[in-house]
């Protein structure tokens, strides 16, 4: 008899003898030389828009302008006086502008009649005049009200409006006006699911809109905000006409001795566009810190928008490879 013990059963085929071998290695693409488009339109644009500065640029020096004057009344004590003046007038009249836009924006938005037609004719009436006609007003408020008697204080109206209060009130109270309307449009464009789910928890409406409402409108007030304050920085040079000694009123005061009109306007332009240089970037990142929840990736800082056009400009020169 044959022994099968060794036999594979039925059903397994035999075992065959491995003839596959192993696939050679796959080959690495080709190198991709990857080349920018060029934005001829941008170079074009950007050239003439450099052209146009530097004829501008070489029309002032070549015009009667002392510029060594402009040079030497930059850092004068007077200059930097009114320079301080107007960063004073216009802090305070934003903080007063702020507090008064909440209050109203609030009552506008009230259910009380009368509270709501109150804060209408606020801002009807403020943002409906110029401030140099409000300023003039509150200047020449002794004509009609010679004697200011509040009952626990009394004192002569001329005393009272001294050109700073003057410019505070006539800057503030319409700053005011523009701020209720800004933080009004902030406060309604929170969710009113908001609103009624803090109810629900029990808090009470003026807790609701300090916690709640108020700090998830920001992201909508905050930018209308940093532009009020820059135009305000400019809209103060109106206080000149109250004799408040701000930059510009501290600037012709120099220019009616020195007969340097043109160059004393220089300097104060100088310093003006210092101001709101100097405020438009502390908006930016005010902004940029209220837009974290609201945007998965947070605008750049002008650091990296620079690195990230040098970057461009370098790659524009040659090919880059992938």
């Amino acid at each position: 008899m044959t022994d099968n013990s060794d036999r594979p059963p039925a059903d397994e085929p035999p075992e065959r003898p491995s003839t596959s071998k192993e696939p050679p290695p796959a080959a690495h693409p080709e190198q991709i030389n990857a080349i920018p488009v060029r934005h001829w339109g941008r170079w074009v644009s950007g050239v003439v828009v450099v052209a146009l500065l530097v004829l501008l640029v070489y029309s002032f020096a070549q015009g009667d302008i002392d510029w060594d004057t402009v040079g030497s009344f930059i850092f004068d004590s007077r200059i930097l006086s009114g320079l301080g003046h107007t960063v004073l007038i216009s802090v305070l009249s934003m903080l007063m502008g702020l507090v008064l836009g909440i209050v109203f924006a609030v009552m506008r938005l009230s259910n009380n009649p009368v509270t709501g037609a109150v804060s209408w004719l606020y801002i009807w009436f403020f943002r409906g005049t110029p401030v140099y006609v409000q300023l003039l007003l509150w200047f020449n408020l002794a004509l009609i009200f010679p004697i200011l008697n509040l009952g626990f204080y009394k004192d002569q109206m001329v005393d009272v409006m001294t050109p700073f209060v003057v410019a505070l009130l006539g800057l503030g109270l319409n700053e005011g006006a523009y701020m209720a309307e800004i933080v009004r449009a902030g406060i309604q464009s929170v969710d009113e699911g908001q609103t009624e789910a803090s109810h629900a928890l029990g808090m009470s409406s003026g807790k609701t809109m300090r916690r709640v409402v108020l700090p998830q409108a920001m992201r909508v007030i905050v930018p209308p905000t940093g532009n009020e304050f820059i135009n305000l920085l400019k809209t103060s040079s109106l206080v000149s006409v109250v004799q408040y000694t701000d930059l510009l009123r501290a600037a012709t005061n120099i220019s009616a001795t020195s007969f340097a009109v043109m160059e004393m306007l220089l300097v104060a332009s100088f310093w003006y566009l210092t101001l709101t240089s100097v405020f438009s970037v502390g908006q930016y990142y005010v902004e940029r810190y209220y837009a974290r929840g609201s945007q998965r990736q947070l605008p750049p800082t002008p650091w990296q928008r620079i690195r990230s056009n040098l970057r461009f400009v370098s790659a524009g020169r040659g090919g880059a490879s992938v």
